[in-house]
């Protein structure tokens, strides 16, 4: 059925989840890796507008053709998830399947939009419970344990996507090691330079695994590095990369010299959200 109080349209934003760091802290039994990672969420996402009307889904955007024909995403699985009866429009303006959670945000989006969540939101993706709140946390096990991180700053990202898709399973069945350190100690209410510092002595265990896979995301870090940033890193399973940089002017001189030397790939200068301030 559809809402009774979803009378019209309702437009919900569906922002990129970067993995600043990820570490393989295990194996379940079941073949499920134990994670925990520090994740983030930028400005720049997807959008998802849900209306009343029979279940169907219509897709817009730069990379709408990349999910043509696709009768099971992760859109409509999450209205059927809650039994709803709706139209959703999703407008594609993150590139598919590159490691910072655009399905699962997409899904999160269209379950804010009806108001409500299945009992298990993991069940539709590790990334969708991080994504229904869609701030700054700490996220453990498969995904089901989420820690929200108040009090982290803002940082100046540049994404970049070498446009080579990276099939998740094969990542994880490419990993040398599945039981790695968990991530230190966080320092409370960090400054960006604190956050940064911390973040040097992490890692994201899934990415030399990538790299093996497809090469070109060792570019893309190489690249990043050389345009002046302050880390350059693989989000969740690849192949989008981000370069931490010191403010926004640095961001877009690296946006626009990496987008002339490589033309072919994706590139888009950004900003993460901030966290609530912490509870006093």
């Amino acid at each position: 059925m559809t809402r009774p109080d979803l009378p019209r349209a309702c437009v919900e934003p569906a922002p990129a989840k970067i993995n600043l760091c990820l570490h393989v802290t295990g194996r379940r039994p079941d073949g499920y890796h134990l994670l925990d990672s520090l994740v983030v969420f930028t400005e720049l996402g997807d959008r998802v507008t849900v209306a009343p009307g029979p279940l169907s889904l219509a897709v817009t955007g730069p990379f709408a053709a990349d999910l043509a024909g696709d009768e099971d995403n992760l859109c409509l699985r999450a209205a059927r998830s809650v039994g709803a009866d709706c139209a959703i429009t999703l407008h594609k303006a993150l590139p598919v399947a590159s490691g910072i959670g655009g399905g699962s945000a997409d899904a999160a989006a269209v379950l804010r939009a009806l108001g409500r969540s299945p009992a298990d939101p993991a069940g539709l993706g590790a990334d969708v419970p991080v994504c229904l709140a869609s701030v700054p946390a700490r996220m453990n096990g498969v995904g089901e344990a989420v820690e929200p991180l108040p009090g982290l700053p803002a940082l100046h990202l540049l994404l970049v996507n070498p446009r080579v898709a990276v099939p998740t399973p094969a990542v994880f069945r490419a990993l040398k090691r599945r039981d790695n350190p968990a991530l230190p100690v966080l320092p409370a209410s960090p400054d960006a330079a604190a956050l940064l510092g911390w973040l040097h002595g992490t890692r994201n265990d899934l990415q030399a695994a990538a790299i093996g896979i497809a090469p070109a995301i060792a570019d893309v870090l190489a690249a990043l590095r050389d345009a002046g940033a302050r880390l350059s890193r693989m989000s969740g399973s690849g192949a989008t990369c981000f370069g931490v940089f010191a403010d926004a002017a640095a961001a877009q001189a690296a946006r626009d010299a990496i987008a002339r030397a490589r033309p072919g790939w994706w590139v888009a200068q950004t900003h993460t959200l901030p966290s609530p301030p912490p509870a006093r």
